[in-house]
């Protein structure tokens, strides 16, 4: 199926400077005969994907305006790049996100229970409330916690990756994220030097949204696109339309199939927009021109350019989205009503996992914590 696009034939740099798409925005495939190969029930799974993680946003970021969680950070307008580089991903790969990338966990098994127990903190979070919102981590399906330093987990993933080779584990490789502000960080050209030495089974992929927080794209870097610093690595690097579920999926799956066969690393640029805040505590018409993000918001929507070819084929009926809409946002409240209802995590599993044994000190920190009261506020200092 990837030979039949062009693309891939292409020399390094017309890869990296050039952008692959398989979808326009008004829908219509702009090759015809290889989307006549397009698998209906793969069609339908990155659509419902897309929905999944809009309505699960749209319900989240209510939640935090309601007081009842501390902080989120969403990912609308950029849901494409997450779920076509998801779906590209086998069960025995390992992902390493960024920011951004909690739908692909979603995408491949996570529990939605345990990713909204992480963002309330309590009990059944499988960190034990030790880290901010917006930090899940699913073991059972190689998704590593992320970290809030931007860029450090990219040698993670690397190392991973390097890991697999040694061990001779063929057949798996790594999804390392970044965004674009992260490729202005130490950690990610370390990283990708790493992984070119040591032809590693890696694809790092950089979710372009042009906002490092206020920073745009132009002050971050003078390279004509950031896939050319692929090229600068010795690497393969490709680009491709983040707004195109099918140009995603197709360009991640070509990187990773080639990692898995010993073919070594790929950078892949994924073009989209944040045409959100960059969180809960951020608001950007105070640095960017918004009517801008009106377009991406609008011409440019993932979902709508998606719904545009899906209904065309008659592959999703009238009202279908708005069916599915409604089933997903049923099922995010009565996972967060489930998770509204459990309590904080026990106070000793705040020194759990230092020592196998608690040492002396801990334990007298402990119980010196244990003796104080715990408020809901623990902020609050009444007279």
């Amino acid at each position: 199926m990837l030979g039949a696009f062009s693309y891939f034939a292409g020399d390094d740099l017309a890869k990296a400077r050039g952008l692959f798409q398989l979808v326009r925005e008004d829908g219509s495939a702009t090759d015809p005969e290889a989307l006549g190969k397009l698998d209906k029930e793969l069609a339908r799974r990155l659509f419902e994907g897309m929905l999944r993680i809009r309505v699960t946003d749209a319900r989240m970021m209510a939640l935090q305006r309601q007081g009842r969680i501390g902080f989120y950070g969403e990912a609308v307008g950029q849901e494409a790049a997450i779920v076509g580089s998801a779906a590209a991903s086998k069960p025995a790969d390992w992902i390493v996100p960024a920011l951004r990338e909690a739908g692909v966990g979603l995408f491949r098994g996570m529990a939605l229970d345990a990713y909204i127990a992480q963002i309330y903190g309590n009990a059944a979070d499988g960190t034990k409330g030790r880290q901010m919102p917006c930090h899940p981590i699913d073991k059972a399906n190689n998704y590593v916690v992320m970290s809030s330093c931007i860029a450090t987990q990219l040698p993670h993933a690397v190392g991973i990756a390097m890991a697999m080779k040694i061990k001779g584990d063929t057949g798996a490789c790594v999804f390392g994220y970044i965004g674009d502000g992260g490729t202005s960080e130490g950690d990610f050209h370390v990283a990708m030097n790493f992984a070119a030495v040591q032809k590693a089974p890696v694809v790092i992929i950089c979710q372009n949204n042009q906002w490092a927080i206020s920073t745009p794209g132009a002050i971050q870097t003078v390279s004509q696109t950031i896939a050319d610093k692929g090229i600068a690595y010795g690497m393969e690097a490709l680009r491709a339309d983040g707004n195109d579920v099918l140009a995603v999926y197709h360009a991640v799956a070509y990187a990773a199939e080639k990692a898995r066969t010993g073919g070594g690393p790929t950078f892949v640029e994924l073009l989209t927009y944040r045409v959100s805040a960059h969180s809960s505590s951020d608001d950007p018409t105070r640095y960017r021109d918004e009517s801008v993000t009106e377009i991406w918001r609008g011409q440019r929507d993932p979902l709508r350019r998606f719904e545009l070819l899906l209904t065309a084929r008659g592959w999703l009926a009238a009202g279908e989205r708005d069916q599915l809409a409604a089933q997903i946002e049923a099922e995010v409240r009565a996972s967060i009503a489930r998770q509204e209802a459990i309590g904080a995590p026990a106070l000793e599993t705040i020194i759990e996992d230092v020592f196998e044994e608690p040492t002396w000190n801990l334990r007298e920190q402990l119980a010196d914590v244990a003796r104080h009261p715990r408020s809901k506020n623990p902020h609050h200092h009444g007279h």
